[in-house]
């Protein structure tokens, strides 16, 4: 129930990078949703650092802010929530008292190894370490932090202990290690989808209003795998001519973003196969967030295909979430947390990474199986209950209604990892004109890289 004593209620400020308006990404919806989660325990402001456009809420403040401005919201705060890059754009957060949430449901150091593979092998280098410390900065300093699967709890809970925050004082406060790291997984909207117009069929040109339509409900990014989805939609469509694809958001809202190698090369698998414009078609845009449900409730399937490796084990795809929202059936690639919940649950079909084959019958199942379709579809609408932003936010709301430092921040505990970084950085000086000076080369070159792209931020 919304906290009406003003003296009960909590200022809690909302930080995000990226851009919030009509066209918002992942990260913006997250701090979105999360600032009206706890608008009813407190006076919320939401507060980008990248742009504001189009956008507001009787609930919450909503605003841009450079370094200047954010301090004048930071001193209001008692509790600051972030995400991303903002205690690296921002260092000076870190030596305030104001208590610090981190959301850490994106490990984006996982998604720098695929995203950076177009840079050179030193720059390459050089992102990879600079994201970590990006994240280190924020297991160091937080008084709390949230993360969005047990799965991920499990892999931030070793980077914690590497970086000695669970210590003597935050296990004593309590063993399980919920008040210092807890799950809050991207949530499904309160509200039921509702469509105000036909966003896809009979809209868009090339897709009439009776064909299947297969969605992929977000960006193409270089840890996906759009293409063996293309090639199986080709093989698919051979003896389906009304089967379409149609990809939600091939341009990203954040300008800060690049377009990626993988929606490049998505485009020419498309093109090459005579299926572009035809069988598979990509929104140049980015759909507004409060107009997604015209798109997604004129689809028939929703997918999400990727590769095997790192990131996807520790991935949360959150346009799954949107799927859930929908009641649409999914086909997914094995390996990530979905995968063993679509499987658990019946909400559709998953398929080994890169098996055209497989992903092709599987599309042919749910678009063209009504049986299977209603009962996948009866099931997600019972599974998305469950999975509301009002349920996976509580662990937030709690902290927020009842916020406190963690132990070991209070007690002045000291990170042993500083002092070894520190000692390391002394040793690798110490090293220059001896035999293994030429061993921290690619080390050195990629510190000196990122200490000049820091001074530009």
């Amino acid at each position: 129930m919304p906290t009406t004593d003003p003296a009960a209620r909590r200022r809690i400020l909302v930080v995000t990078p990226d851009t919030l308006g009509e066209l918002m990404a992942g990260p913006a919806i997250r701090a979105w949703e999360i600032a009206q989660a706890l608008s009813a325990i407190g006076d919320v402001r939401l507060i980008s650092t990248n742009r504001v456009s189009d956008i507001a809420d009787d609930r919450f403040h909503v605003a841009f802010a450079d370094d200047t401005a954010l301090k004048g919201h930071v001193e209001w705060a008692e509790v600051l929530v972030f995400q991303g890059h903002i205690l690296r754009s921002h260092p000076w957060i870190k030596s305030t008292d104001t208590i610090i949430v981190a959301d850490i449901y994106d490990p984006m150091h996982l998604e720098q190894l695929e995203q950076g593979k177009d840079l050179g092998p030193e720059q390459r280098l050089a992102v990879a370490i600079d994201t970590v410390e990006v994240l280190n900065d924020q297991l160091e300093r937080a008084d709390f932090l949230v993360c969005a699967s047990e799965k991920q709890r499990d892999f931030w809970l070793g980077q914690l202990a590497g970086l000695a925050r669970i210590n003597p004082a935050t296990y004593d406060r309590d063993p399980s290690l919920r008040t210092l790291l807890d799950v809050a997984p991207f949530g499904v909207q309160n509200e039921p989808p509702v469509q105000k117009r036909h966003g896809i069929k009979g809209t868009v040109p090339g897709i009439g209003p009776d064909d299947k339509v297969i969605v992929w409900g977000g960006g193409i990014y270089n840890w996906f795998d759009p293409l063996t989805l293309i090639e199986a939609v080709a093989i698919a469509r051979k003896a389906h001519p009304d089967l379409r694809l149609f990809f939600l958001g091939a341009a990203h809202p954040n300008p800060n973003i690049p377009t990626m190698q993988m929606a490049v090369q998505a485009r020419k698998r498309a093109e090459d196969l005579g299926l572009a414009g035809e069988t598979v078609f990509f929104n140049d845009s980015w759909v507004p967030y409060a107009d997604r449900a015209d798109y997604l409730l004129d689809a028939d399937l929703g997918v999400s295909t990727h590769y095997e490796h790192l990131e996807t084990a520790f991935s949360f795809r959150t346009r799954i979430l949107d799927y859930l929202w929908a009641s649409l059936p999914i086909i997914s690639t094995d390996g990530d947390t979905f995968a063993d919940i679509i499987r658990d649950n019946d909400l559709g079909r998953v398929v080994p990474p890169e098996d055209v084959d497989a992903l092709a019958r599987a599309l042919e199942e749910l678009l063209y199986d009504e049986g299977a379709r209603e009962r996948i579809a009866a099931n997600i609408a019972v599974y998305a209950q469950q999975h509301t932003w009002e349920h996976t936010l509580r662990p937030l709301v709690a902290f927020c209604a009842d916020p406190s430092p963690a132990p070991d921040r209070v007690a002045g505990i000291v990170s042993e990892r500083t002092r070894i970084t520190n000692d390391l950085n002394k040793r690798i000086a110490g090293l220059e004109g001896s035999s293994s000076w030429k061993l921290t080369r690619p080390l050195r070159a990629a510190s000196e890289w990122v200490a000049g792209r820091r001074r530009k931020l």
